[in-house]
């Protein structure tokens, strides 16, 4: 049976240690604006999954995901081996890397969300101002 809590314990763990071992100990200019966001592990412990999100030199700058991705690829071997040797664990996990697209789309449903916001202020806006389309009493009432 899967222990979830030691699985997050250990994703955790090795959260920190490629993120500082790519700060730190791999030498490669391409993961210089690389960040490591999150790591899950499998219930068996075989297996780790790295999140990570490339910025832009600039502001303006698009990300090299490309760049970052091969030379996250290139660098797995030597941070699986930075890993084992930190974990201290039997079986070191296999390593794989994932862009992580949450920041991306968060800042999408910001924009949404901000046009909904501006959409509803321009509706309070024209409402303000506004007549019922009819009499004040739309009821019939029976004469008599």
């Amino acid at each position: 049976m899967a222990d979830h809590a030691r699985a997050a314990r250990m994703a955790k763990r090795i959260q920190t240690i490629v993120a500082t071992a790519i700060e730190r100990e791999i030498k490669d200019r391409r993961l210089e604006f690389v960040t490591i966001t999150d790591t899950r592990v499998t219930g068996d412990l075989h297996d780790a999954t790295v999140y990570y999100t490339v910025r832009g030199r600039t502001v303006d700058e698009e990300p090299d995901t490309q760049q970052a991705a091969e030379a996250l690829g290139r660098a797995k071997g030597q941070l699986r081996k930075i890993v084992g040797d930190q974990l201290s664990v039997r079986f070191t996990p296999t390593l794989s890397f994932e862009l992580d697209t949450v920041p991306e789309a968060s800042a999408h449903m910001e924009a949404l969300l901000a046009k909904a916001r501006q959409r509803d202020e321009e509706l309070r806006k024209l409402r303000e101002n506004a007549q019922p389309a009819g009499e004040a009493d739309p009821y019939k009432h029976a004469e008599g």
